[in-house]
C-alpha cells in the first residue's frame, strides 16, 4: 500500500505547462483527448496510486476485480479532467461550464452574518473550483495550505490564472504560527477552508468511521470546529458530465453548547461518505488511508 502522505502533490511541471498551452490553443476537448495517451502511463508509472485505488475499491467500494480494474482508469481519467478544468475556469474560460447549487442561499446567509466561518472540504472533486465564484467574499477567504506543496507548480499556475483575492495561511511542520493564524483571521470574521481528508505523518489525528472501516483523520480541523463556535461548512464540489459542476454546501450551524470534535467527525464523514458513494471515481486521496483499521488486518 502507500506511505503516509507527505504534505505535497504528485505532478510534474512540464505536464502543466503543456496543458496550459493545449488548452489555450486547442481547445479544452482536445486536452481531454489527451488524456487517453496520458493515463496508460501513469497506471503503468504510479504504482503506489495505483495500489490505494485498488484497495479502495475492493475493500471499501466492495468492486469485483473487473470493476476494481476499470475504477483505476477512471479515476486517474477523472483527476485529469478535474485538473484541466481548473486550470482553463483559472484561466478565464468559466462559460463553457454550467454550474448548480446547493443550499447556496442558506451558505451565502451564513457567510454574510458577519461570523467567521470554517469551511471544511476533502479531496473528492474539485475543492478550488469554487473560488471564483466567491466573489465579494473573496477577500475574507483563507485557505489552509501545507507549505511542502510544489511551490513552482503552484507560481506557474497562478501567473497563468484570472488574479483572485483569496489569502493562503501556509502550514509550517517547524512552528505552530498557523494556528495563530487562523485564530485570528476567524476572530475578524474572515473564513477558513481545511481539507479534512488528509493528515501528514506529523500530524495530530483523530479516528473516525467512513465507508465501513476506521480510519484516521487530521485533528486540527475538527478541534477548531469544536472550540470556535462558529458556523461550520462542509463544501463539495463535484464534477458531472458535460462541463457542469454541482456544488454541496451542508451546513453546521452551531447550537447552545459546543459540539465534541467527534461529533462533528462523525457528521463530516457521513456527508463525505455520501459524496464518494454518489461519485466514486472522484475521490482522489492516493495513500493508505485504513491503514490503521485493525479489523481488516
Amino acid at each position: 500500500m502507500a506511505s503516509d502522505w507527505k504534505g505535497q502533490t504528485r505532478g510534474g511541471l512540464f505536464g502543466y505547462r503543456f496543458f496550459i498551452w493545449l488548452i489555450r490553443r486547442a481547445g479544452i476537448r482536445t486536452a481531454y483527448a489527451f488524456l487517453y495517451l496520458v493515463v496508460p502511463y501513469f497506471v503503468l508509472f504510479a504504482p503506489k496510486a495505483v495500489k490505494s485505488v485498488w484497495a479502495y475499491s475492493r475493500k471499501s467500494l466492495r468492486l469485483g476485480r473487473g470493476a476494481s480494474f476499470r475504477m483505476i482508469f477512471k479515476n486517474f481519467h477523472s483527476l485529469g479532467k478535474i485538473l484541466i478544468d481548473k486550470m482553463a475556469i483559472n484561466g478565464g474560460m468559466s462559460g463553457k461550464y454550467t454550474f448548480e447549487f446547493e443550499n447556496y442561499n442558506q451558505f451565502l446567509n451564513i457567510l454574510d452574518s458577519g461570523s467567521g466561518v470554517i469551511m471544511i472540504g476533502a479531496h473528492t472533486g474539485n475543492w478550488e473550483i469554487g473560488v471564483p465564484f466567491f466573489d465579494k467574499y473573496g477577500g475574507k477567504l483563507n485557505i489552509v495550505m501545507y507549505d511542502n506543496e510544489h511551490q513552482r507548480i503552484k507560481e506557474l499556475l497562478a501567473a497563468n490564472a484570472i488574479p483572485h483575492e483569496y489569502k493562503v495561511i501556509p502550514v509550517n511542520e517547524d512552528n505552530l504560527s498557523h494556528i495563530f493564524a487562523i485564530t485570528a483571521v476567524l476572530r475578524k470574521g474572515e473564513y477558513v477552508c481545511f481539507q479534512g481528508d488528509r493528515y501528514t505523518p506529523e500530524e495530530k489525528t483523530v479516528r473516525g468511521h467512513f465507508l465501513g472501516r476506521d480510519a484516521l483523520f487530521p485533528l486540527g480541523p475538527f478541534l477548531l470546529a469544536s472550540k470556535m463556535r462558529t458556523p461550520v461548512v462542509f463544501y463539495f464540489a463535484m464534477r458531472e458530465p458535460g462541463m457542469k459542476y454541482r456544488f454541496y454546501f451542508y451546513p453546521l450551524l452551531p447550537g447552545s453548547g459546543k459540539l465534541s470534535v467527534e461529533t462533528v467527525l462523525e457528521r463530516y464523514a457521513a456527508v463525505l461518505e455520501k459524496m464518494v458513494k454518489e461519485y466514486p471515481e472522484q475521490w482522489f486521496n492516493y495513500y493508505d488511508f485504513w491503514k490503521n483499521d485493525t479489523e481488516t488486518k
